[in-house]
């Protein structure tokens, strides 16, 4: 919500293209439960990509070596704990190349495997074995809700927002996301 409310272009064009792909064969646009129709929301992945590498959910990866390990010539004895710091590495411009710190949804055009020097670079849901089980249910109810939202409502960020992001158990805004919302049936507006 928060990148959409300071990128409305990106807002726009992703209702754009909810409402467009929502449409039936007599131009309605009915409320679809078709999770298939999910698929065609080429431009509303690329965001949520955009923001999970932006503001990943996790900051960091613990690990624990389960044998004597050498990595980059630096050696870890079996049972070390060891920091994988995700939110640095999602804004490495040696990855990401030289706009990591930018909103660029664009960058994932042609996927993750484009957007990137590096299969592994993508770690806002781990990866490997240990990688979280709910990836392909959080993409899909994010993209659902996301797509119900954006049908029915606009919002901007209030001037009260201060951006303070606070990292916990997963990163939040310190206090809070105050949003102006607009209901597009009705054209009311509120904050919330």
């Amino acid at each position: 919500m928060f990148l959409l409310s300071i990128y409305p272009e990106w807002q726009e064009k992703l209702r754009e293209e909810v409402l467009r792909e929502c449409r039936d064969d007599d131009g309605d646009a009915p409320y679809s439960n078709n999770i298939q129709v999910l698929g065609k929301f080429k431009l509303l992945s690329m965001f949520l990509l955009e923001t999970l590498r932006l503001y990943s959910p996790v900051p960091f990866l613990l690990r624990k070596t389960a044998s004597d390990t050498t990595l980059t010539n630096i050696k870890f004895r079996k049972g070390t704990m060891i920091t994988i710091p995700v939110m640095m590495l999602h804004r490495s411009k040696e990855i990401w190349g030289l706009d990591a710190d930018e909103f660029n949804p664009m960058r994932f055009e042609n996927g993750v495997l484009g957007a990137t020097n590096n299969t592994l670079a993508m770690l806002a849901f781990s990866c490997g074995p240990r990688g979280c089980p709910g990836r392909n249910y959080s993409m899909i109810e994010v993209q659902t809700v996301m797509m119900m939202i954006l049908r029915r409502f606009s919002f901007s960020l209030s001037s009260q927002y201060v951006h303070m992001p606070r990292n916990f158990i997963s990163l939040a805004p310190r206090y809070g996301l105050p949003l102006i919302v607009r209901n597009l049936l009705d054209g009311e507006k509120s904050d919330i």
